[in-house]
């Protein structure tokens, strides 16, 4: 609980326009001017080498840095400040409590960020829960009823269900929905933070350096290359194997909608799609990287070392993975079952889960671990585009 004196403090600074400092900002801020006298773990991350650039640390720089930090734990371990330590320094934690809190500021509209922060895994849950069921009486009601929706034979065609208008009536406006609350989000942390990064454009050879550290999560190699601390001081790939599994399974399930949207629109080709399809193959092998990539992250989100990240924010990352399983898993469950002979009854219920899933996914992209890839890939590339512009202070190196 702030103290009065707190409170009066920073009264007076927003009666004077002045930018006040959040209590996790301030850490940051105050463990950035001990890591800066220090500078052991410079060669660790990007972060290091941006913070060697500054002398002050305000409110832009922070979210900056912040966004910047892959929470990969090597700078916590090596740090002779580290807790039990007076100074307490914890570089990672600090900064994913300041990310946590960039989440919610930069959210649009801000309640659902702040919703989402508090209550991530319940909400998720909740979500396709909701919107599972009313999928199921709205195929049900049309159908004449649940008996008749379980004994349904859709023939393997899920359009005998769900008319193909219908599906781009209900999934198109989240979409956009989520494409404009994405874009207003970076939007505002890139305006933000631009002028705290030199305020020069970025060239092509930054969008390439960004690009090559953003595909290869160059930084969850832990800054020597034999990846992050995860429950014990032991280093591991773990992490960034599981990321990379659930990155490029998300975009190859991506790549699989948009060749099937051109097959239809384009061809007039109507899925379902079979194997050796483009679609089918691209998903198939995209669903299986998500369900590996996403049970793994699960798994290392729940053992991890305890002052590595923000407890705070484990029901929002842990709704964020569930919800990729959910989709990932109902997918390829959809896809046995409907090749299975002779088909289940079952299968307009869990095509009913699979689209639920997708439809929470999406409404909840931009409030969560989604929204951090699309800040850090903004940080990443301010910060390739900072280290080609003079040092300001002239110390340090990049």
């Amino acid at each position: 609980m702030q103290t009065l004196e707190a409170l009066t403090r920073d009264a007076r600074a927003l009666a004077n326009g002045d930018i006040v400092l959040s209590a996790p900002e301030t850490e940051v801020a105050r463990q950035m001017q001990i890591c800066n006298a220090c500078r052991y773990c410079e060669g660790f991350c990007a972060v290091f080498p941006a913070m060697t650039r500054r002398l002050e640390f305000g409110k832009a720089d922070i979210h900056f840095l912040a966004n910047l930090c892959h929470n990969c734990g090597a700078c916590l371990h090596a740090c002779q400040y580290a807790p039990p330590h007076e100074f307490a320094v914890n570089v990672p934690q600090a900064m994913a409590q300041v990310r946590g809190q960039t989440y919610a500021d930069y959210a649009w509209p801000p309640a659902l960020g702040r919703l989402y922060q508090r209550n991530g895994l319940t909400l998720s849950l909740a979500l396709v829960a909701a919107l599972t069921l009313f999928l199921v009486l709205g195929a049900a009601l049309q159908g004449g009823g649940l008996g008749a929706l379980w004994g349904a034979d859709l023939q393997g065609n899920f359009y005998s269900l769900f008319p193909h208008n219908l599906l781009v009536g209900l999934f198109a406006p989240v979409f956009l929905f989520v494409v404009l609350a994405l874009a207003l989000g970076v939007r505002g942390f890139w305006k933000d933070v631009k002028p705290a990064t030199s305020g020069a454009d970025v060239s092509a050879p930054a969008a390439a350096e960004a690009t090559h550290d953003v595909l290869r999560l160059k930084y969850l190699d832990g800054g020597h290359g034999e990846g992050c601390h995860n429950e014990d001081d032991a280093y591991t790939l773990k992490r960034r194997r599981a990321h990379h599994l659930t990155f490029y399974g998300f975009m190859l399930c991506f790549a699989a909608t948009s060749v099937a949207t051109v097959y239809h629109y384009v061809f007039g080709w109507q899925a379902p799609y079979e194997l050796p399809s483009i679609p089918k193959l691209l998903g198939a092998v995209g669903g299986v990287m998500l369900v590996l990539g996403t049970a793994r992250l699960w798994q290392l989100r729940r053992t991890r070392h305890p002052l590595h990240g923000d407890a705070a924010q484990k029901p929002m990352d842990l709704g964020f993975i569930a919800l990729l399983f959910l989709v990932a898993a109902s997918g390829l469950a959809l896809w046995l079952v409907r090749i299975t002979p002779p088909a289940l009854p079952a299968l307009a219920l869990v095509l009913c889960l699979h689209l639920g899933a997708v439809m929470a996914l999406f409404a909840t992209l931009p409030y969560g671990k989604f929204a951090h890839g699309v800040f850090r890939t903004a940080a990443l590339l301010r910060h390739a585009t900072e280290r080609r512009q003079p040092n300001p202070i002239g110390l340090g190196s990049d």
